[in-house]
Formats: C-alpha cells, sequence, structure tokens
C-alpha cells in the first residue's frame, strides 16, 4: 500500500464522521451509529483497493496428475490468475523433465501472439498448442503418448506487468491400460453396499404385504362363514312368524305319523 494512503484513508474516516473528532454525549453516539457502520465500510473499501492495486503476483494453475493410455492423445492444462488486465504480451512457457531426470527441456514457448514447438526434442512432431492466451489459456496437446513419455511437466505464465509467480507441474503417467482409481473402487464398493440394503428393505416390506393379505383374505373367510349361519337361522324365524298355519299343520301331521307307527 502506498505511504500516503493511510492518512488519507484517515483524514477521510474523519471527514466521513467528524463527531468522532468531538466528545459526542451517549445520545449523539446513538444517534450516529448508522454513520459509523457506512464511514468503517468505507474506509475498509479504500484499504482493500489499495492492497489489490499492488499485488502483482500471478498465480498458474495445472493438473496434478494425468493418465493416459499408450498411443493416445493426452491434454495438458495450463491456466493463470492475475489481477491485471490480460496482456497483448502474454507468454506461456512449457518444460519438460523425464522420470529419473535432473535437468528439464524446453519443449514450447507462446510470445507475441505465436506458437514455439521444440524442433529438436521428444515432441517435435507431437506437440500442439491448444490454448486461448486471450481467455488466460496456454494448454498443449501430446499426441500419440508412449511410455517414454512419463515425467513432469512445467507451466509458467507471465502476464505484464504482472510477471512475478511460480509455475506449476503436472506429471504424466502413460499405462497400457488405465488404472482404476481408489476413488472408483471406493464408489463401488459404496453403490453395492446401498443396493444391497434397498433390496433386503424392498424384500422385508413385500413379505409384509403377503402376510397381511393373507391374515385378511382368511378373516374375510370366517366372516364369510359366520354369517350364512346368521342368514339361514334369520330365513327360519322369518318363516315361522310369516306363515303358523303351515308350521302347525307341518306338527300335527308329524304327530299322526307317529301315532301310526305306535299302533302297528
Amino acid at each position: 500500500m502506498p505511504s500516503g494512503l493511510i492518512p488519507f484513508s484517515l483524514h477521510l474516516f474523519s471527514f466521513l464522521h467528524p463527531s468522532l473528532s468531538r466528545n459526542p454525549s451517549h445520545t449523539d453516539l446513538r444517534g450516529d451509529r448508522r454513520e459509523i457502520m457506512l464511514s468503517v465500510l468505507a474506509l475498509t473499501s479504500i484499504v482493500l483497493l489499495g492492497i489489490a492495486s499492488q499485488t502483482t503476483a500471478i498465480v498458474v494453475y495445472t493438473s496434478w496428475e494425468r493418465h493416459a493410455l499408450v498411443g493416445t492423445d493426452v491434454r495438458l492444462s495450463c491456466s493463470f490468475f492475475s489481477w491485471q488486465w490480460t496482456s497483448p504480451d502474454v507468454t506461456f512457457s512449457w518444460h519438460y523433465r523425464p522420470d529419473g531426470a535432473k535437468d528439464s527441456i524446453a519443449i514450447f514457448h507462446y510470445a507475441g501472439g505465436a506458437p514455439y514447438v521444440d524442433n529438436k526434442g521428444p515432441f517435435r512432431d507431437r506437440l500442439e498448442f491448444v490454448g486461448n492466451p486471450s481467455r488466460r489459456d496456454g494448454s498443449i496437446l501430446i499426441k500419440n503418448v508412449d511410455f517414454a513419455d512419463n515425467g513432469t511437466f512445467t507451466c509458467d505464465a507471465k502476464n505484464p506487468p504482472d510477471i512475478a509467480g511460480r509455475p506449476s507441474h503436472v506429471r504424466l503417467l502413460v499405462f497400457e491400460k488405465v488404472p482404476v482409481q481408489a476413488g472408483v473402487i471406493t464408489g463401488a464398493i459404496i453403490g453395492v453396499v446401498l443396493g444391497l440394503l434397498i433390496l433386503i428393505v424392498a424384500i422385508y416390506y413385500l413379505m409384509r404385504f403377503l402376510v397381511a393379505r393373507r391374515v385378511f383374505s382368511l378373516s374375510m373367510s370366517k366372516h364369510g362363514k359366520k354369517g350364512k349361519g346368521k342368514e339361514g337361522s334369520q330365513q327360519k324365524q322369518v318363516l315361522a312368524v310369516a306363515d303358523p298355519v303351515k308350521l302347525k299343520a307341518a306338527a300335527s301331521e308329524k304327530k299322526k305319523q307317529e301315532s301310526r307307527r305306535e299302533k302297528k
């Protein structure tokens, strides 16, 4: 922050709220609370803007690790963050250090709106610039990768006047078959466990439904038999009330038959 920014901020703060320069009463403090808050917010904004204007460090981003199959193409992404506007003089540089080597070699450079590929290195015919500098993208494409391409790739970006910052590294691992990552295995295990739990719950509720339906059908059959017995007795009672003459005649006829049998 510039040396004159703090005194200027304090002066502005006292100007925004002159009541702080005198001895306010309790009533004045209660009435000026809102103005004090606004003044503090204004001072904070000024300080933050002063800090941001002096921040010139550029931050470069790449992946941590990339996996690729033999014979395929792999994209190595690189981007950056800067407080400055994207400069027409933005530059990107890529370096490569094979596994087991101590030194790295330059394989790509972008400057002045033009890409430059190392025409003598291991990627002279297999490297392509696929980034978009206007969008702060300095990605490259490595074609037809092989086991010999295993190593660490380093991307560095400059956005003048923002040039201070650290490069970022990404490691390339080439396989005959892409290995199953631990996250995939964990996800598969969790999926199987959840599937089993859902199946168990479904079987439980299905059994409850079948048992309930069986109990309901048995209870309905019992109620049906009781209902038929009650209906028969009720029909007899109705006949007795509705036609007593026929019942008496039937009873007398029955007695006559019994008396005839006794005489014989």
